[in-house]
């Protein structure tokens, strides 16, 4: 980081820069830490790319639909590098690890100058200072993960901070490519990680989500007697400031007993849990190589309803992995009237070059495809709109995200997860200092009487002061 200055001196005063970022909370938290890298060189958030200096796409492998809108995105950019050649078009994230793509990056979108990956971030001062004093284009993807710590971090939201705690995932479930472009797990040391936290509390953030492809089997890769991930969330809990601690994504074949009692001993940690399931048949979940079975997961739902009262559970769900049936997409749909998710993320599955399942020769015809997601979409919406139709009259404690895109309606989540779009009673603004109405409610909470339920959200009022 020492060409900071140096940098900050040749380029960075009074330019500005963009970031747009695809994928999971991981990558929106290295989005910050580029963020914090390029204010540490004295340059500024633009709102938009048409007046960006400096233009940076941090991308996602996950799922098609991401790269489809990185390139649809990178031909808006070509039409705006040729009015404005000075600007810099930087690529990095997941897809940047995936050598056809960076093929493809090179061979027909020669306007892009910078390309590297997540591990290489720490270097993103020394890659910009090459560009700038040698012209050339730099292609600076990392064959390993280095977890640099120390980074600056420009944190996106004020009323809930991003902490990741590992990187990587060791699973290899065959439709996925995270191992392949994220690597294998590697756990940041545990005091460090609190160290962060104590400095989040102090900073005033209510809420901290820990991140991680798998937060169970955080530790694991440490010295033996390290604190495993119940530990870590003992030890998070104990911060004074928070008033939430939420963590994802939790693994089913890794969770533990343990880690549902501190879960039911700690009242700041959230009373949620997201436990990906992806599919209710055994078949298709060992062909995905998922490491458990139906019967495991509805014992753990059990055991983590019975140990948190009120606890929600929700889960991402894949829809025509290939060689699905019938009759495993109708387990599916049975495992769902089992566990009652209170929400969930729904896919179609997505082929990814280099992983085992997109290899394969039975994959799901598009018709079938659809018919089965609007199946299980439908379901799930009858359950979400179940479960949230219970807290009806209810007085919910809101922490306050900011403004609703509907004019006069503020949003935020309750300690389930659960959605709120609520109204301010009459005369209540006029009591708020000037000019602190919208700003200075982020990051409060609010206690909402819930009027009106959907299946993806909740509608109600403010009731009484805001903490």
């Amino acid at each position: 980081m020492g060409n900071l200055q140096v940098l900050r001196h040749l380029y960075g005063e009074g330019r500005t820069y963009h970031i747009r970022t695809f994928g999971c909370q991981q990558n929106e938290n290295d989005s910050e830490k580029i963020a914090g890298i390029l204010e540490a060189c004295g340059m500024a958030a633009a709102d938009s790319a048409d007046h960006a200096d400096l233009v940076v796409f941090n991308t996602c492998s996950v799922r098609e639909n991401a790269d489809d809108r990185l390139f649809g995105n990178l031909g808006r950019i070509k039409n705006l590098h040729r009015d404005r050649p000075d600007m810099i078009v930087a690529l990095c994230g997941c897809m940047m690890k995936q050598e056809r793509h960076v093929e493809k990056i090179r061979r027909s979108y020669s306007f892009v100058d910078m390309v590297f990956g997540p591990s290489d971030i720490q270097k993103l001062p020394e890659m910009l200072l090459k560009r700038l004093t040698e012209g050339n284009k730099v292609y600076a993807v990392g064959s390993e993960d280095p977890m640099a710590e120390g980074l600056p971090v420009h944190r996106k939201r004020r009323f809930r901070a991003l902490c990741t705690i590992m990187y990587g995932c060791n699973n290899f479930c065959t439709y996925c490519i995270v191992p392949y472009v994220r690597g294998r797990e590697r756990s940041r040391p545990a005091q460090i990680i609190l160290d962060e936290l104590e400095s989040l509390a102090r900073q005033g953030f209510r809420e901290v989500l820990l991140l991680g492809q798998n937060v169970n089997s955080y530790g694991r890769d440490l010295q033996a007697g390290s604190a495993d991930f119940a530990d870590l969330l003992v030890s998070a809990a104990r911060i004074v400031g928070f008033d939430r601690i939420r963590f994802m994504t939790s693994h089913p074949k890794d969770i533990t007993d343990k880690l549902i009692d501190v879960m039911a001993t700690h009242p700041v940690i959230e009373p949620h849990l997201h436990l990906p399931l992806q599919s209710g048949s055994d078949r298709v979940l060992q062909e995905m190589n998922r490491g458990y079975t139906r019967a495991a997961y509805l014992s753990i739902a059990a055991r983590a309803r019975e140990a948190i009262p009120g606890l929600t559970i929700s889960t991402d769900l894949i829809v025509g992995f290939p060689g699905e049936t019938e009759e495993d997409f109708l387990d599916t749909l049975a495992l769902m009237d089992l566990v009652h998710f209170d929400s969930a993320f729904t896919f179609l599955y997505s082929p990814r070059e280099g992983t085992p399942a997109a290899m394969r020769t039975d994959q799901i015809d598009p018709d079938t495809l659809r018919d089965r997601f609007k199946r299980l979409v439908e379901k799930q919406d009858q359950h979400s709109l179940a479960s949230n139709l219970s807290t009806l009259g209810t007085l919910q404690r809101v922490l306050i995200e900011g403004m609703s895109t509907r004019p006069g309606i503020y949003t935020g989540r309750t300690p389930h997860n659960r959605l709120v779009n609520f109204t301010l009673p009459d005369g209540f603004a006029e009591r708020l200092p000037q000019g602190t109405l919208h700003a200075g409610l982020e990051n409060s909470l609010a206690h909402v009487r819930i009027l009106q339920a959907h299946a993806y959200y909740l509608e109600g009022e403010l009731e009484g002061e805001i903490e």
